[in-house]
């Protein structure tokens, strides 16, 4: 079970400071993600938001509980996954980068192990896919602001 990675790049005609306000609140995300809740469980360190947040997510029936591990507005967000999927070690990093022509380039990075022999091609399609979807609404929520 070795370690798997997910990379996902999307771009945005909006600015990295409007990406991040929509990223880094995570009680936002039920507006323009698939996620029916999100909720902080426990405030950040010195932001709420930040480093040490505990967040809360349901989508369907499956729900998940998540650390906040590094936070540098507006360029890099990333978070552990404590609950919630078969995986272990799991890490995401997004990273927002401006583009040329004023809008943001969004990079999603995941990193995890299985937990489950003989899943890691449908682990890997399915989060994969989640990933995607999600990184190309994000995109498209900020432009829409």
């Amino acid at each position: 079970m070795g370690d798997q990675r997910i990379g996902v790049r999307t771009t945005s005609t909006a600015p990295p400071e409007r990406v991040w306000a929509l990223l880094a609140d995570a009680t936002t995300w039920p507006t323009w993600s698939t996620f029916d809740e999100a909720e902080i469980e426990q405030p950040g360190d010195t932001d709420p938001q930040g480093i040490g947040c505990l967040r809360r997510f349901r989508r369907g029936r499956i729900r998940s509980r998540e650390r906040i591990v590094a936070f540098d507005p507006p360029r890099h967000v990333a978070y552990t996954l404590l609950s919630g999927l078969p995986l272990r070690d799991y890490r995401g990093d997004v990273t927002l980068t401006a583009t040329d022509t004023g809008g943001t380039e969004i990079h999603w990075q995941s990193r995890y192990g299985l937990k489950i022999p003989f899943t890691g091609r449908w682990v890997h399609k399915q989060l994969g896919g989640f990933i995607r979807e999600t990184a190309d609404a994000l995109a498209r929520a900020a432009a829409a602001e």
